[in-house]
Protein backbone atom coordinates (compact mmCIF):
# COMPACT_ATOMS: atom_id res chain seq x y z
CA UNK A 1 0.00 0.00 0.00
CA UNK A 2 1.54 3.20 -0.95
CA UNK A 3 1.63 5.80 2.11
CA UNK A 4 1.36 8.83 -0.08
CA UNK A 5 -2.07 7.99 -1.81
CA UNK A 6 -3.44 6.78 1.34
CA UNK A 7 -2.81 10.02 3.23
CA UNK A 8 -3.97 11.82 0.04
CA UNK A 9 -7.18 9.97 0.09
CA UNK A 10 -7.53 10.29 3.98
CA UNK A 11 -7.17 13.81 3.86
CA UNK A 12 -9.72 14.10 0.95
CA UNK A 13 -12.37 12.86 3.61
CA UNK A 14 -15.03 14.85 3.85
CA UNK A 15 -15.72 13.64 7.68
CA UNK A 16 -12.44 15.66 8.32
CA UNK A 17 -13.09 19.40 8.60
CA UNK A 18 -10.99 21.89 6.69
CA UNK A 19 -8.84 22.93 10.07
CA UNK A 20 -8.52 19.02 10.88
CA UNK A 21 -7.31 18.82 7.49
CA UNK A 22 -4.58 21.73 7.32
CA UNK A 23 -3.60 20.40 11.03
CA UNK A 24 -2.70 17.12 10.01
CA UNK A 25 -1.57 17.56 6.57
CA UNK A 26 2.36 18.09 8.11
CA UNK A 27 2.07 15.90 10.61
CA UNK A 28 1.10 12.40 8.03
CA UNK A 29 3.53 13.88 4.77
CA UNK A 30 5.99 14.38 7.92
CA UNK A 31 4.93 10.23 8.95
CA UNK A 32 5.18 9.42 5.28
CA UNK A 33 8.68 10.64 4.35
CA UNK A 34 9.92 8.64 7.60
CA UNK A 35 8.52 5.63 6.23
CA UNK A 36 10.25 5.89 2.73
CA UNK A 37 13.50 6.90 4.57
CA UNK A 38 13.50 3.76 6.45
CA UNK A 39 11.46 1.49 3.10
CA UNK A 40 9.11 0.34 5.40
CA UNK A 41 5.61 -0.12 3.79
CA UNK A 42 2.63 1.64 5.34
CA UNK A 43 0.96 -1.79 5.87
CA UNK A 44 3.94 -2.99 8.05
CA UNK A 45 3.26 -0.31 10.58
CA UNK A 46 2.87 -2.05 13.73
CA UNK A 47 3.53 -1.12 17.19
CA UNK A 48 7.65 -1.13 16.92
CA UNK A 49 7.48 0.81 14.12
CA UNK A 50 5.95 3.53 15.80
CA UNK A 51 7.56 3.06 18.71
CA UNK A 52 10.55 3.89 16.61
CA UNK A 53 9.18 6.66 15.35
CA UNK A 54 7.89 8.36 18.50
CA UNK A 55 11.80 8.27 19.54
CA UNK A 56 13.03 9.69 16.65
CA UNK A 57 10.64 12.37 17.16
CA UNK A 58 11.82 12.83 20.62
CA UNK A 59 15.16 13.24 19.66
CA UNK A 60 17.35 10.05 19.74
CA UNK A 61 18.77 9.74 15.81
CA UNK A 62 16.17 12.54 14.76
CA UNK A 63 14.00 15.95 15.68
CA UNK A 64 13.81 16.77 19.63
CA UNK A 65 10.15 18.12 19.77
CA UNK A 66 8.33 18.67 23.45
CA UNK A 67 6.02 15.51 24.35
CA UNK A 68 3.10 17.88 23.69
CA UNK A 69 3.86 18.20 19.89
CA UNK A 70 4.50 14.31 19.80
CA UNK A 71 1.12 13.62 21.05
CA UNK A 72 -0.56 16.06 18.72
CA UNK A 73 1.32 14.10 15.77
CA UNK A 74 0.48 10.95 17.19
CA UNK A 75 -2.81 11.43 17.11
CA UNK A 76 -2.70 12.67 13.82
CA UNK A 77 -1.27 9.32 12.19
CA UNK A 78 -3.47 7.37 14.37
CA UNK A 79 -6.64 8.28 13.08
CA UNK A 80 -4.60 8.11 9.60
CA UNK A 81 -3.81 4.97 9.98
CA UNK A 82 -7.51 3.87 11.25
CA UNK A 83 -8.75 4.96 7.99
CA UNK A 84 -5.89 3.30 5.55
CA UNK A 85 -5.21 -0.18 7.81
CA UNK A 86 -9.05 -0.43 9.87
CA UNK A 87 -9.34 0.28 13.35
CA UNK A 88 -8.00 -3.51 14.93
CA UNK A 89 -4.18 -2.63 13.33
CA UNK A 90 -3.66 0.45 14.59
CA UNK A 91 -2.01 -0.09 18.02
CA UNK A 92 -3.52 1.89 20.91
CA UNK A 93 -0.49 1.33 23.11
CA UNK A 94 0.95 4.26 25.37
CA UNK A 95 3.73 5.59 23.11
CA UNK A 96 3.88 9.58 23.58
CA UNK A 97 5.83 10.77 26.62
CA UNK A 98 4.26 12.37 29.34
CA UNK A 99 3.38 15.84 29.54
CA UNK A 100 4.74 17.54 32.29
CA UNK A 101 1.34 18.96 33.79
CA UNK A 102 1.09 23.22 33.22
CA UNK A 103 -0.51 25.06 35.43
CA UNK A 104 -3.15 27.61 33.81
CA UNK A 105 -2.24 31.38 34.08
CA UNK A 106 -5.03 32.94 35.09
CA UNK A 107 -4.91 36.15 35.56
CA UNK A 108 -5.98 37.73 39.32
CA UNK A 109 -9.11 39.72 39.23
CA UNK A 110 -7.81 43.11 39.85
CA UNK A 111 -5.78 41.91 36.54
CA UNK A 112 -9.32 41.37 35.03
CA UNK A 113 -10.60 44.54 35.57
CA UNK A 114 -7.67 46.69 34.11
CA UNK A 115 -8.09 44.49 30.67
CA UNK A 116 -11.43 45.13 30.72
CA UNK A 117 -10.98 48.96 31.92
CA UNK A 118 -8.77 49.80 29.09
CA UNK A 119 -11.46 48.56 26.62
CA UNK A 120 -13.44 51.69 26.83
CA UNK A 121 -13.49 54.14 24.46
CA UNK A 122 -16.33 56.01 21.63
CA UNK A 123 -17.74 54.21 18.76
CA UNK A 124 -19.54 51.50 18.02
CA UNK A 125 -15.76 48.90 17.48
CA UNK A 126 -14.69 49.95 20.94
CA UNK A 127 -18.40 49.12 22.33
CA UNK A 128 -18.21 46.14 20.83
CA UNK A 129 -14.62 45.02 21.63
CA UNK A 130 -15.77 45.63 25.22
CA UNK A 131 -18.96 43.80 25.01
CA UNK A 132 -17.15 40.37 22.91
CA UNK A 133 -14.21 40.65 25.68
CA UNK A 134 -16.81 40.91 28.99
CA UNK A 135 -18.76 38.10 27.63
CA UNK A 136 -15.50 35.89 27.12
CA UNK A 137 -14.90 36.15 30.55
CA UNK A 138 -18.21 36.27 32.39
CA UNK A 139 -19.22 32.96 30.04
CA UNK A 140 -15.50 31.18 29.94
CA UNK A 141 -16.00 30.58 26.09
CA UNK A 142 -13.11 29.54 23.63
CA UNK A 143 -12.58 32.37 21.47
CA UNK A 144 -14.05 30.24 18.54
CA UNK A 145 -17.12 30.01 20.79
CA UNK A 146 -17.53 33.65 21.46
CA UNK A 147 -17.33 34.59 17.69
CA UNK A 148 -19.24 32.07 16.88
CA UNK A 149 -22.46 33.24 18.41
CA UNK A 150 -25.19 33.77 16.70
CA UNK A 151 -28.32 36.61 17.44
CA UNK A 152 -30.47 34.05 19.07
CA UNK A 153 -28.01 32.18 21.11
CA UNK A 154 -28.06 35.53 24.13
CA UNK A 155 -31.31 34.72 25.77
CA UNK A 156 -31.22 37.99 28.07
CA UNK A 157 -34.95 37.12 29.71
CA UNK A 158 -33.42 33.60 30.51
CA UNK A 159 -30.41 35.26 31.28
CA UNK A 160 -28.70 32.49 29.26
CA UNK A 161 -25.79 32.12 26.41
CA UNK A 162 -26.52 28.46 24.50
CA UNK A 163 -22.64 27.71 22.94
CA UNK A 164 -21.71 25.81 20.28
CA UNK A 165 -18.39 24.24 21.48
CA UNK A 166 -15.39 24.79 18.89
CA UNK A 167 -14.20 21.33 20.45
CA UNK A 168 -16.78 17.76 20.05
CA UNK A 169 -19.81 19.95 17.94
CA UNK A 170 -21.83 19.76 21.33
CA UNK A 171 -23.61 22.36 22.70
CA UNK A 172 -24.31 23.88 26.43
CA UNK A 173 -26.10 26.53 28.07
CA UNK A 174 -23.95 28.75 30.31
CA UNK A 175 -25.80 31.65 32.55
CA UNK A 176 -25.41 35.24 31.46
CA UNK A 177 -23.82 37.61 34.23
CA UNK A 178 -25.44 40.91 34.82
CA UNK A 179 -22.52 42.81 33.86
CA UNK A 180 -21.74 40.87 30.64
CA UNK A 181 -25.78 41.31 29.96
CA UNK A 182 -25.38 44.89 30.35
CA UNK A 183 -22.51 45.54 27.68
CA UNK A 184 -23.92 43.16 24.83
CA UNK A 185 -27.32 45.16 25.33
CA UNK A 186 -25.72 48.51 25.54
CA UNK A 187 -23.60 46.78 21.90
CA UNK A 188 -26.53 45.21 20.33
CA UNK A 189 -28.87 48.99 20.84
CA UNK A 190 -25.70 51.57 20.25
CA UNK A 191 -23.16 49.63 18.02
CA UNK A 192 -24.13 46.20 16.20
CA UNK A 193 -26.74 48.57 13.86
CA UNK A 194 -24.36 50.96 13.07
CA UNK A 195 -21.69 47.66 12.05
CA UNK A 196 -24.39 45.95 10.09
CA UNK A 197 -24.14 45.91 6.33
CA UNK A 198 -26.75 43.62 5.75
CA UNK A 199 -28.56 40.05 6.89
CA UNK A 200 -26.25 38.73 9.17
CA UNK A 201 -27.23 36.68 11.92
CA UNK A 202 -23.39 36.62 13.69
CA UNK A 203 -24.06 38.76 17.14
CA UNK A 204 -20.46 40.13 16.59
CA UNK A 205 -19.94 42.19 13.61
CA UNK A 206 -16.69 43.27 12.04
CA UNK A 207 -16.45 47.16 10.83
CA UNK A 208 -17.27 45.76 7.32
CA UNK A 209 -20.47 44.22 8.80
CA UNK A 210 -18.80 40.24 8.50
CA UNK A 211 -18.89 37.64 11.44
CA UNK A 212 -15.36 38.31 13.77
CA UNK A 213 -12.84 35.67 13.09
CA UNK A 214 -10.69 34.76 15.76
CA UNK A 215 -7.51 36.54 14.80
CA UNK A 216 -9.92 39.85 15.54
CA UNK A 217 -10.34 39.16 19.48
CA UNK A 218 -6.77 38.08 19.97
CA UNK A 219 -5.79 41.60 18.63
CA UNK A 220 -8.06 42.91 21.16
CA UNK A 221 -6.80 40.71 24.47
CA UNK A 222 -3.76 38.91 23.15
CA UNK A 223 -4.22 36.14 24.91
CA UNK A 224 -7.88 35.54 25.03
CA UNK A 225 -7.61 31.82 26.73
CA UNK A 226 -6.41 33.53 29.82
CA UNK A 227 -9.72 34.82 30.62
CA UNK A 228 -11.32 31.15 30.33
CA UNK A 229 -8.73 30.54 33.00
CA UNK A 230 -9.74 33.31 34.92
CA UNK A 231 -13.18 31.86 34.48
CA UNK A 232 -12.71 28.87 35.99
CA UNK A 233 -10.28 29.90 38.64
CA UNK A 234 -12.47 32.53 39.97
CA UNK A 235 -15.47 30.63 40.19
CA UNK A 236 -13.30 27.72 42.23
CA UNK A 237 -11.93 30.37 44.57
CA UNK A 238 -15.89 31.62 45.03
CA UNK A 239 -16.74 28.12 45.90
CA UNK A 240 -18.07 26.75 42.97
CA UNK A 241 -17.54 22.56 42.33
CA UNK A 242 -15.31 20.91 40.07
CA UNK A 243 -18.25 19.45 38.20
CA UNK A 244 -19.90 22.83 37.97
CA UNK A 245 -16.89 23.99 36.18
CA UNK A 246 -16.38 21.18 34.03
CA UNK A 247 -20.36 21.79 32.67
CA UNK A 248 -19.47 25.41 32.27
CA UNK A 249 -16.60 24.87 30.62
CA UNK A 250 -17.49 22.26 28.42
CA UNK A 251 -14.71 19.48 29.27
CA UNK A 252 -15.44 16.20 28.28
CA UNK A 253 -13.67 14.65 30.71
CA UNK A 254 -13.30 16.03 34.93
CA UNK A 255 -9.43 15.53 34.67
CA UNK A 256 -9.01 18.49 32.27
CA UNK A 257 -11.38 21.07 34.79
CA UNK A 258 -8.68 18.92 37.77
CA UNK A 259 -6.20 21.26 36.70
CA UNK A 260 -7.49 24.07 38.34
CA UNK A 261 -7.90 22.39 41.92
CA UNK A 262 -4.08 22.73 41.88
CA UNK A 263 -4.00 26.28 41.45
CA UNK A 264 -4.50 27.63 44.99
CA UNK A 265 -4.24 24.70 47.46
CA UNK A 266 -6.34 27.08 49.53
CA UNK A 267 -9.26 26.27 48.10
CA UNK A 268 -8.94 22.28 48.65
CA UNK A 269 -8.41 23.69 52.51
CA UNK A 270 -11.99 25.72 52.73
CA UNK A 271 -13.44 23.15 50.69
CA UNK A 272 -12.56 20.07 53.34
CA UNK A 273 -12.90 22.28 56.00
CA UNK A 274 -16.74 23.04 55.06
CA UNK A 275 -17.52 19.44 53.80
CA UNK A 276 -15.47 16.99 55.78
CA UNK A 277 -17.27 16.05 59.64
CA UNK A 278 -13.37 15.90 60.83
CA UNK A 279 -11.97 18.74 59.45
Amino acid sequence: MDARAAADRFLASPALSEATRRAYRGDIGEFCAWLEDRRTKLDAVDVRVLADYVSWLGGKRGRKLAPATISRKLAAIRAFLRHALGPERVPDARLAPRRARRLPDAPAAAEVEQTLEALEGDGPIALRNRALVELVYSAGLRSAEAVGLDLGDVDFEQELVHVRQAKGGKERVIPLGEEAALWLARYLRDARPALAAGANDAFFLSARGRRLDTSTLRRIVPHPHRLRHAFATHLLDGGADLRTIQELLGHSSLSTTQVYSHVDPRHLRRVYDRAHPRS
